[in-house]
């Protein structure tokens, strides 16, 4: 009966954590790292070679190296430098980075997947290369593209759980507060655990939405 209401104490609070923490800390992060995927991907499929050299080196780094330590070298790194940023900032800057690392190489993917024929459908009829892109391109790869960054975006939110180690509260952070206090750390976990896994799946449903709306607008 303890450990019930232990439960019912605890799910509140990290359920309110996951709502006003996990959640807009993961939206923020994931939308400013989408603009900087698109952009690397652009430069990766350039023919400048310095752009392209640019972007891949970016890429490189960031799914060569530990989310965590990424998220390290930012709070704890730079102030050695003289560059001193707040958790909650640091946190942000770090999950889109790394975004923008992975989310890049499936947004250059969905765009090499369109047809070769589209781009020069596109130029026959006058269309410039950037208008080309953006009207044409772009959109169809945006649909293919929405599985993939959707998974992205759920690992994300699961990953969000690594700001609770620079301060940030969140989820995980409130979890880790409840269980010092409580010492119940397998009720606390696995509350926390609960609150990931019904937030992850919500997302799932959308996603599956998501894609059958996309799919409408699909010729078969």
């Amino acid at each position: 009966m303890e450990l019930w209401e232990l439960f019912l104490s605890a799910i509140g609070p990290i359920a309110l954590a996951g709502v006003t923490g996990t959640i807009p800390l993961a939206l923020i992060s994931f939308a400013l790292g989408l603009v900087l995927a698109l952009g690397i991907a652009l430069m990766r499929i350039s023919e400048h070679r310095v752009l392209s050299g640019i972007a891949r080196v970016y890429i490189s780094i960031i799914r060569g190296t530990p989310l965590l330590v990424q998220l390290f070298v930012i709070f704890y790194g730079m102030p050695s430098i003289g560059i001193v940023v707040d958790p909650w900032p640091s946190a942000i800057i770090a999950f889109s980075l790394n975004v923008g690392g992975y989310a890049a190489e499936v947004i250059r993917a969905a765009i090499l997947s369109v047809a070769k024929g589209q781009w020069e459908a596109a130029y026959t009829v006058g269309m410039g290369r950037s208008r080309t892109l953006t009207r044409i391109i772009l959109p169809q790869a945006a649909r293919v593209s929405v599985p993939p960054l959707s998974n992205t975006f759920i690992s994300l939110v699961k990953d969000t759980s690594l700001a609770s180690l620079i301060l940030v509260t969140e989820l995980f952070r409130i979890a880790q507060q409840i269980a010092a206090f409580s010492y119940k750390f397998m009720v606390v976990y696995l509350t926390a655990a609960l609150v990931y896994w019904v937030i992850c799946f919500v997302l799932s449903l959308g996603q599956d939405a998501l894609e059958r709306r996309l799919d409408r607008h699909v010729a078969r």
